[in-house]
Protein backbone atom coordinates (compact mmCIF):
# COMPACT_ATOMS: atom_id res chain seq x y z
CA UNK A 1 0.00 0.00 0.00
CA UNK A 2 1.51 3.29 -1.00
CA UNK A 3 2.12 6.04 1.50
CA UNK A 4 -0.75 8.48 0.94
CA UNK A 5 1.14 11.36 2.50
CA UNK A 6 4.04 10.78 0.10
CA UNK A 7 1.67 10.81 -2.88
CA UNK A 8 0.14 14.08 -1.68
CA UNK A 9 3.60 15.54 -1.19
CA UNK A 10 4.94 14.68 -4.62
CA UNK A 11 2.15 16.38 -6.55
CA UNK A 12 3.53 19.59 -5.03
CA UNK A 13 7.18 18.84 -5.85
CA UNK A 14 9.02 19.35 -9.13
CA UNK A 15 11.84 16.93 -8.27
CA UNK A 16 11.82 13.16 -8.01
CA UNK A 17 10.44 10.73 -10.58
CA UNK A 18 9.22 12.59 -13.70
CA UNK A 19 5.96 10.61 -13.75
CA UNK A 20 4.20 8.95 -10.80
CA UNK A 21 1.05 6.84 -11.16
CA UNK A 22 -1.43 5.90 -8.46
CA UNK A 23 -4.92 4.43 -8.33
CA UNK A 24 -7.93 5.82 -6.51
CA UNK A 25 -11.30 4.66 -5.28
CA UNK A 26 -14.33 5.78 -3.30
CA UNK A 27 -12.84 4.22 -0.13
CA UNK A 28 -12.47 6.75 2.75
CA UNK A 29 -8.73 6.07 3.09
CA UNK A 30 -7.96 6.67 -0.59
CA UNK A 31 -5.70 9.69 -1.24
CA UNK A 32 -7.11 10.03 -4.75
CA UNK A 33 -10.60 10.19 -3.26
CA UNK A 34 -13.43 9.44 -5.66
CA UNK A 35 -17.16 8.75 -5.36
CA UNK A 36 -19.32 11.87 -5.43
CA UNK A 37 -17.07 14.63 -4.17
CA UNK A 38 -16.20 18.22 -4.99
CA UNK A 39 -12.78 19.88 -4.78
CA UNK A 40 -12.80 23.67 -4.60
CA UNK A 41 -10.46 25.81 -6.70
CA UNK A 42 -6.82 24.77 -6.32
CA UNK A 43 -3.66 24.11 -8.32
CA UNK A 44 -0.59 21.84 -8.15
CA UNK A 45 3.11 22.16 -8.91
CA UNK A 46 2.88 19.05 -11.09
CA UNK A 47 0.52 18.46 -13.97
CA UNK A 48 -2.05 15.71 -13.64
CA UNK A 49 -3.52 13.17 -16.04
CA UNK A 50 -6.53 11.43 -14.54
CA UNK A 51 -9.17 8.91 -15.55
CA UNK A 52 -12.33 7.49 -13.99
CA UNK A 53 -13.72 4.02 -14.72
CA UNK A 54 -17.31 5.01 -13.92
CA UNK A 55 -19.32 8.16 -13.35
CA UNK A 56 -18.28 11.57 -14.62
CA UNK A 57 -15.81 14.34 -13.77
CA UNK A 58 -16.62 18.01 -14.40
CA UNK A 59 -13.59 20.32 -14.42
CA UNK A 60 -13.74 24.11 -14.54
CA UNK A 61 -10.77 26.32 -15.37
CA UNK A 62 -10.30 29.90 -16.52
CA UNK A 63 -10.48 28.57 -20.07
CA UNK A 64 -13.94 27.04 -19.64
CA UNK A 65 -15.41 23.69 -18.64
CA UNK A 66 -14.33 20.17 -19.49
CA UNK A 67 -16.27 16.93 -19.04
CA UNK A 68 -14.50 13.64 -18.45
CA UNK A 69 -16.63 10.54 -19.13
CA UNK A 70 -15.35 7.08 -18.16
CA UNK A 71 -12.23 5.74 -19.87
CA UNK A 72 -10.99 9.10 -21.12
CA UNK A 73 -8.01 10.95 -19.71
CA UNK A 74 -8.17 14.52 -18.47
CA UNK A 75 -5.10 16.76 -18.43
CA UNK A 76 -4.49 19.68 -16.06
CA UNK A 77 -1.17 21.51 -16.69
CA UNK A 78 1.12 22.46 -13.79
CA UNK A 79 -0.06 25.54 -11.92
CA UNK A 80 -3.48 25.63 -13.63
CA UNK A 81 -6.21 26.63 -11.12
CA UNK A 82 -9.14 24.23 -11.42
CA UNK A 83 -12.37 23.16 -9.74
CA UNK A 84 -13.40 19.49 -9.83
CA UNK A 85 -16.73 17.76 -9.26
CA UNK A 86 -16.84 13.95 -9.40
CA UNK A 87 -20.19 12.19 -9.71
CA UNK A 88 -20.48 8.45 -9.05
CA UNK A 89 -16.78 7.72 -9.69
CA UNK A 90 -15.92 4.45 -7.95
CA UNK A 91 -12.40 3.83 -9.24
CA UNK A 92 -9.79 5.39 -11.47
CA UNK A 93 -6.18 6.48 -11.70
CA UNK A 94 -3.96 9.52 -11.92
CA UNK A 95 -0.48 10.20 -13.29
CA UNK A 96 1.28 13.27 -11.90
CA UNK A 97 3.78 14.81 -14.31
CA UNK A 98 6.74 16.96 -13.31
CA UNK A 99 6.87 20.47 -14.87
CA UNK A 100 9.69 19.66 -17.32
CA UNK A 101 8.08 16.66 -19.12
CA UNK A 102 4.71 18.43 -18.83
CA UNK A 103 6.02 20.92 -21.43
CA UNK A 104 5.43 18.20 -24.05
CA UNK A 105 1.71 18.09 -23.24
CA UNK A 106 -0.90 20.76 -24.10
CA UNK A 107 -0.54 24.10 -22.32
CA UNK A 108 -4.27 24.11 -21.59
CA UNK A 109 -6.57 21.52 -19.98
CA UNK A 110 -7.73 18.83 -22.39
CA UNK A 111 -9.48 15.48 -22.64
CA UNK A 112 -8.01 12.71 -24.79
CA UNK A 113 -8.61 9.08 -25.64
CA UNK A 114 -6.79 6.24 -23.89
CA UNK A 115 -4.88 3.63 -25.89
CA UNK A 116 -4.48 0.03 -24.76
CA UNK A 117 -0.75 0.69 -24.34
CA UNK A 118 -1.42 3.65 -22.06
CA UNK A 119 -3.85 1.66 -19.96
CA UNK A 120 -1.41 -1.27 -19.65
CA UNK A 121 1.44 1.02 -18.59
CA UNK A 122 -0.68 2.66 -15.90
CA UNK A 123 -1.75 -0.75 -14.60
CA UNK A 124 1.93 -1.64 -14.26
CA UNK A 125 2.99 1.66 -12.70
CA UNK A 126 0.35 1.82 -9.96
CA UNK A 127 1.89 -1.31 -8.46
CA UNK A 128 5.33 0.26 -7.99
CA UNK A 129 6.16 1.02 -4.38
CA UNK A 130 8.86 3.63 -4.88
CA UNK A 131 7.94 7.21 -5.78
CA UNK A 132 11.20 8.99 -5.02
CA UNK A 133 13.16 7.43 -7.90
CA UNK A 134 12.62 4.83 -10.61
CA UNK A 135 14.72 1.91 -11.79
CA UNK A 136 16.09 2.18 -15.36
CA UNK A 137 13.47 -0.24 -16.71
CA UNK A 138 10.73 1.73 -14.98
CA UNK A 139 12.07 4.99 -16.41
CA UNK A 140 11.88 3.53 -19.91
CA UNK A 141 8.27 2.48 -19.38
CA UNK A 142 7.39 5.94 -18.08
CA UNK A 143 8.93 7.49 -21.20
CA UNK A 144 6.69 5.29 -23.33
CA UNK A 145 3.71 6.34 -21.20
CA UNK A 146 4.61 10.00 -21.73
CA UNK A 147 4.88 9.38 -25.48
CA UNK A 148 1.42 7.78 -25.48
CA UNK A 149 -0.08 10.78 -23.68
CA UNK A 150 1.62 13.25 -26.03
CA UNK A 151 0.28 11.41 -29.10
CA UNK A 152 -3.22 10.73 -27.74
CA UNK A 153 -6.06 12.24 -29.80
CA UNK A 154 -8.00 15.00 -28.07
CA UNK A 155 -11.79 14.67 -27.77
CA UNK A 156 -14.36 17.50 -28.24
CA UNK A 157 -15.39 17.76 -24.59
CA UNK A 158 -14.54 21.41 -23.97
CA UNK A 159 -17.19 24.06 -23.43
CA UNK A 160 -15.47 27.48 -23.56
CA UNK A 161 -17.25 30.19 -21.59
CA UNK A 162 -17.48 33.81 -22.81
CA UNK A 163 -16.04 36.49 -20.53
CA UNK A 164 -18.42 39.30 -21.48
CA UNK A 165 -20.96 39.56 -18.64
CA UNK A 166 -23.95 39.71 -20.99
CA UNK A 167 -22.83 36.69 -22.99
CA UNK A 168 -21.90 34.75 -19.86
CA UNK A 169 -25.45 35.28 -18.55
CA UNK A 170 -26.92 34.00 -21.83
CA UNK A 171 -24.51 31.04 -21.85
CA UNK A 172 -25.45 30.00 -18.30
CA UNK A 173 -29.16 30.22 -19.14
CA UNK A 174 -28.67 28.12 -22.29
CA UNK A 175 -26.73 25.51 -20.35
CA UNK A 176 -29.39 25.33 -17.63
CA UNK A 177 -32.27 25.08 -20.14
CA UNK A 178 -30.99 23.16 -23.19
CA UNK A 179 -34.57 22.54 -24.39
CA UNK A 180 -35.39 26.27 -24.56
CA UNK A 181 -36.56 26.87 -28.17
CA UNK A 182 -35.64 30.57 -28.36
CA UNK A 183 -33.38 31.60 -31.24
CA UNK A 184 -30.38 33.92 -31.35
CA UNK A 185 -32.41 37.12 -31.78
CA UNK A 186 -34.63 36.31 -28.80
CA UNK A 187 -31.65 35.41 -26.62
CA UNK A 188 -29.90 38.62 -27.65
CA UNK A 189 -32.92 40.68 -26.61
CA UNK A 190 -33.17 38.77 -23.31
CA UNK A 191 -29.47 39.38 -22.60
CA UNK A 192 -29.50 43.07 -23.49
CA UNK A 193 -27.18 42.79 -26.48
CA UNK A 194 -27.74 43.21 -30.21
CA UNK A 195 -27.90 40.05 -32.36
CA UNK A 196 -24.86 41.25 -34.31
CA UNK A 197 -22.83 41.76 -31.14
CA UNK A 198 -23.91 38.38 -29.80
CA UNK A 199 -22.66 36.65 -32.95
CA UNK A 200 -19.41 38.61 -33.04
CA UNK A 201 -18.55 38.35 -29.35
CA UNK A 202 -19.44 34.67 -29.05
CA UNK A 203 -17.07 33.82 -31.90
CA UNK A 204 -14.33 36.14 -30.61
CA UNK A 205 -14.47 34.91 -26.99
CA UNK A 206 -15.12 31.18 -27.45
CA UNK A 207 -13.90 30.45 -30.97
CA UNK A 208 -17.35 29.04 -31.77
CA UNK A 209 -20.46 30.37 -33.45
CA UNK A 210 -23.58 30.82 -31.33
CA UNK A 211 -25.14 27.69 -32.87
CA UNK A 212 -21.99 25.58 -32.41
CA UNK A 213 -21.63 26.69 -28.79
CA UNK A 214 -25.27 25.87 -28.13
CA UNK A 215 -24.85 22.36 -29.55
CA UNK A 216 -21.68 21.83 -27.50
CA UNK A 217 -23.56 22.90 -24.36
CA UNK A 218 -26.30 20.42 -25.25
CA UNK A 219 -23.72 17.65 -25.67
CA UNK A 220 -22.20 18.56 -22.33
CA UNK A 221 -25.55 18.23 -20.56
CA UNK A 222 -26.20 14.96 -22.40
CA UNK A 223 -22.92 13.47 -21.20
CA UNK A 224 -23.67 14.50 -17.62
CA UNK A 225 -27.09 12.84 -17.70
CA UNK A 226 -25.92 9.68 -19.50
CA UNK A 227 -23.01 9.23 -17.07
CA UNK A 228 -25.51 9.36 -14.21
CA UNK A 229 -27.37 6.41 -15.77
CA UNK A 230 -30.36 8.24 -17.25
CA UNK A 231 -31.99 6.59 -20.25
CA UNK A 232 -31.38 7.92 -23.75
CA UNK A 233 -35.10 8.67 -24.12
CA UNK A 234 -35.08 10.77 -20.95
CA UNK A 235 -31.97 12.67 -22.07
CA UNK A 236 -33.39 13.29 -25.55
CA UNK A 237 -36.60 14.68 -24.07
CA UNK A 238 -34.72 16.93 -21.62
CA UNK A 239 -32.68 18.37 -24.47
CA UNK A 240 -35.75 19.11 -26.57
CA UNK A 241 -35.37 16.42 -29.25
CA UNK A 242 -38.56 15.19 -30.90
CA UNK A 243 -37.42 11.57 -30.74
CA UNK A 244 -34.53 9.59 -29.19
CA UNK A 245 -33.34 8.64 -32.68
CA UNK A 246 -32.72 12.31 -33.50
CA UNK A 247 -30.60 12.70 -30.38
CA UNK A 248 -28.66 9.49 -31.12
CA UNK A 249 -27.93 10.75 -34.65
CA UNK A 250 -26.60 14.05 -33.27
CA UNK A 251 -24.48 12.22 -30.69
CA UNK A 252 -23.03 9.93 -33.37
CA UNK A 253 -22.11 12.89 -35.57
CA UNK A 254 -20.26 14.49 -32.65
CA UNK A 255 -18.49 11.42 -31.22
CA UNK A 256 -18.55 8.84 -34.01
CA UNK A 257 -20.60 6.29 -32.09
CA UNK A 258 -23.86 5.85 -30.22
CA UNK A 259 -24.20 6.79 -26.51
CA UNK A 260 -24.24 3.12 -25.51
CA UNK A 261 -20.99 2.32 -27.33
CA UNK A 262 -19.36 5.55 -26.20
CA UNK A 263 -19.87 4.75 -22.51
CA UNK A 264 -19.04 1.06 -22.95
CA UNK A 265 -15.63 1.77 -24.50
CA UNK A 266 -12.75 0.44 -22.43
CA UNK A 267 -14.81 -1.24 -19.68
CA UNK A 268 -13.16 -4.63 -20.13
CA UNK A 269 -9.73 -3.09 -19.53
CA UNK A 270 -10.52 -1.07 -16.42
CA UNK A 271 -8.19 -1.07 -13.47
CA UNK A 272 -9.35 -3.54 -10.82
CA UNK A 273 -11.28 -1.95 -7.96
CA UNK A 274 -9.05 -1.70 -4.93
CA UNK A 275 -5.78 -1.45 -6.88
CA UNK A 276 -2.90 -0.46 -4.61
CA UNK A 277 -2.41 3.24 -3.95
Amino acid sequence: MRDEDLAAEFIERADGAPLIAFAGSDAPESHYRMGTVQYDWHSHVRGQVFCVESGLVHVRTSHGSWLLPPHRAGWIPPGEPHWVHMVGAQSGWSVIVAPEPARLLPDRPAVFGISEVMRALVRRAVCWDEMVSLQPAQERLMQVLLDEMVQAPQEPLHLPMPRDARLARIARALFDAPDDPRGLEEWAKWGGVSPRSLRRLMLAETGMSFGAWRQQASLTRALEMLAQGQAVAVVADALGYAAPSNFIAMFRRAFGETPARYFARGKDSALPKGAPL
